[in-house]
């Protein structure tokens, strides 16, 4: 049987065993409580957030915070550039990039030396909500350990210190040294310091490496009073080193080049109050701009209300926005917000959610779906008695304005340039499941375009070489064809392929 690519809709299908990611399993997960109360290791020497950091030096994380779309992950890149001697204190530098599903952004913020943390005023207005959650994980070790500085409290913090400062909530635990773990994450080999501590019944720690500017892995969760309590910030190191030149030169800004796209800044927005279609929940929808140009991101702001009350919100939400079509009565996505950030999915501890999404493909009137796939933990198999999902059109805009204007561009209708004769598909799909060898079905194809009985647009022959090998992304999509999953010019396109590059010939 061949595979296919898509999900469909009206059914449900749940991938079993999802855990906790292995990089964090290994050691410390939620509600092991290892260390608690027992501050103070036996290692010699002392740590801050900044120890050894010079010019040159390049990190890259892995970084989320329950703050931004519940603990998504992107990337966060940092170089550091230069001294910079002008105003009240000596700062440094520090080239950023962020990597966010499709979104590339490029800035700069300066940071102190008596603590890594960012200035005020100092950071790239495109990149701040990123620099917040650096300074609110990476740096965040900055409350409680510094360089040498002439205040009660603050300097460096030995590794047996039992205890380096309390957490700032109500009943805060106490943060300290807890254990010494040899770690390996995608930057190599550490012996770490594992620096933790005990709120709700569960564990957070923070691996930090002696005389290592930054720490190099962390899991901490949220303090909750009931339930399993989602992660508040978790990161890796996945790149270190140091060099004289700017890795990110490279690199395009995405939101920059967005500019020349004529993206709307100030719109009204649209709102949909829904059930889904299982009556599980309900979807409160607002989305902006109305008509969104390709190119250019819609934002969303989402609220999971539970059906029965919708003064309250659900829980630990599994959910997706997808771009579908209907094909044969059957609701199939063709781009996903979730894919394209590099998930399978989505998860919103609180069930509310802010995001956005750039749009790309063609314009016109286009088929939107928000889907919950159920609720449960962020790395649980979701209960599929949440299921459901609302359906909606958007009308997206060209790239280019039409006589001023941001109307949809509507082609002029034309005779259509293709012609398949239905009992194909059965070839097709022949040929898709080894039935029908390569040359075969090219052979029969090639009689029926060249006799009229199957017409395509126009396409330029190649000078290739009959009997070269067929890449099979052009076999999956005659399968994908043949099952009605994805249209004809999609189809065509393939045998276009062929053409244009000399393995079929067409007299």
């Amino acid at each position: 049987m061949r595979n296919t690519i898509f999900i469909v809709l009206l059914s449900v299908i749940l991938v079993g065993g999802s855990v906790v990611p292995a990089t964090f399993a290994d050691h410390v997960s939620a509600g092991s409580g290892i260390g608690a109360g027992l501050g103070g290791v036996d290692h010699p020497g002392s740590w801050y957030p900044g120890e050894n950091l010079k010019v040159g030096d390049y990190f890259k994380y892995k970084v989320c915070h329950a703050e931004y779309k519940d603990c998504t992950d992107f990337w966060f890149s940092m170089w550091i550039e230069k001294e910079v001697t002008s105003g009240p204190e000596d700062v440094l530098r520090v080239q950023v990039l962020v990597e966010d599903g499709n979104k590339v952004l490029k800035g700069h913020m300066d940071v102190g030396k008596v603590t890594p943390e960012y200035i005020g005023g100092t950071v790239s207005d495109n990149i701040l909500k990123y620099a917040s959650v650096y300074k609110n994980s990476i740096s965040w070790l900055s409350s409680f350990a510094t360089a040498e500085i002439d205040q009660p409290g603050k300097g460096p913090k030995a590794f047996s210190k039992v205890s380096w400062g309390k957490i700032a909530n109500i009943g805060g635990e106490q943060v300290s040294p807890i254990g010494m773990e040899t770690i390996t994450v995608p930057a190599g080999e550490y012996d770490t310091i594992l620096v933790g501590w005990k709120a709700g019944g569960v564990t957070s720690h923070i691996n930090v490496v002696d005389e290592f500017p930054l720490p190099v892995k962390a899991l901490t969760w949220v303090q909750v009073t009931e339930g399993n309590p989602p992660r508040e910030y978790e990161f890796s190191l996945h790149e270190y080193d140091n060099v004289s030149s700017n890795p990110f030169a490279g690199f395009i800004d995405t939101e920059a080049a967005k500019k020349g796209e004529g993206c709307i800044t100030n719109y009204e927005t649209v709102k949909i109050y829904e059930n889904t279609n299982t009556n599980s929940m309900v979807a409160d929808i607002i989305y902006g701009p109305e008509k969104p140009r390709i190119g250019c991101e819609i934002e969303w702001t989402i609220n999971f209300k539970k059906a029965f009350s919708t003064d309250l919100w659900e829980n630990q939400v599994h959910y997706d926005i997808l771009k579908v079509n209907v094909i044969d009565g059957q609701t199939v996505p063709i781009a996903s917000l979730a894919d394209d950030e590099g998930h399978d999915k989505l998860f919103s501890a609180s069930g509310q959610v802010h995001t956005y999404w750039l749009m790309q493909g063609d314009p016109g009137l286009q088929k939107f779906a928000v889907i919950v796939y159920g609720t449960g933990p962020v790395y649980s198999v979701p209960d599929a008695a949440k299921f459901g999902y609302v359906l909606f059109d958007i009308d997206l805009q060209s790239k280019q304005s039409v006589s001023g204007s941001l109307e949809t561009l509507t082609p002029t209708p034309v005779e259509s340039e293709t012609s398949i004769p239905s009992w194909i598909k059965n070839n097709a799909g022949w040929w898709a499941d080894g039935m029908i060898d390569d040359g075969s079905f090219v052979s029969g194809i090639q009689w029926l375009i060249s006799n009229g009985v199957m017409n395509i647009p126009p396409t330029e022959q190649g000078t290739g070489t009959e009997g070269n090998v067929i890449p099979d992304w052009i076999k999956n999509n005659a399968g994908w064809w043949a099952d009605g999953m994805i249209p004809d010019d999609a189809f065509v396109s393939g045998l276009q392929w062929l053409i244009s590059n000399g393995i079929m010939k067409i007299s």
